[in-house]
């Protein structure tokens, strides 16, 4: 029988990714957007806190079980940002590339060598509102901030995002190279495994 399990974002780019890394389970992905579930104000001061929020707050109102990330960004250069910030980096409301200019412009006098960086993804599964044991994953992916965007795949900061086992952006990967090797993938293959047992 699918279980049926509502992902508490409306990123329509994150719930393919998702969609994409559960495919052939017998687990049926439904996006916050189908049951009208408000968002929650990520109040928390760290990935997982918020996490939490967003599941509980999806868990709340569909009655479902519910599945939240959250995660972002971390330049060493920057002592940790964007981070938390990651999607608002250039202000409430800021685009992809809005966020990607303002990175730019942070880092533009830091040398390539100082330019690292890693993705971090915590994910978080509630069985219902009341949860008190939610299972928590996390995935980490390391690499360093390019000079200019490359690559049309992903989203986010993917275009700046270098990957130096493959010598090429997060964007120019495809979405089955990407997915194996990207925080979200890894965070996601754990919530997986721990769901199996």
């Amino acid at each position: 029988m699918t279980q049926r399990i509502v992902l508490a974002s409306n990123n329509k780019g994150k719930v393919r990714e998702i969609g994409q890394l559960l495919a052939g389970r017998e687990i049926e992905i439904l996006p916050q957007s189908e049951f009208n579930i408000p968002e929650v104000e990520e109040t928390g001061l760290t990935f997982v806190e918020n996490a939490i929020l967003k599941a509980r707050n999806a868990a709340a109102h569909s009655g479902l079980p519910a599945i939240a990330d959250d995660s972002g960004l971390e330049v060493d250069a920057l002592r940790g940002q964007p981070g938390i910030y990651s999607a608002r980096f250039a202000g409430p409301g800021a685009s992809d590339a809005d966020n990607n200019a303002r990175l730019l412009q942070e880092l533009a006098n830091v040398p390539d060598e100082r330019r690292t960086a890693r993705f971090q993804c915590l994910m978080v599964y509630m069985r219902h509102e009341k949860d008190p044991t939610p299972i928590i994953c996390q995935g980490t992916w390391e690499g360093r901030i390019l000079r200019e965007p490359q690559g049309e795949n992903g989203f986010g900061y993917d275009p700046l995002f270098f990957v130096p086992e493959k010598g090429c952006s997060a964007a120019e990967l495809p979405a089955e190279v990407k997915n194996v090797l990207s925080h979200r993938g890894q965070a996601l293959r754990c919530l997986v495994e721990k769901l199996g047992k």
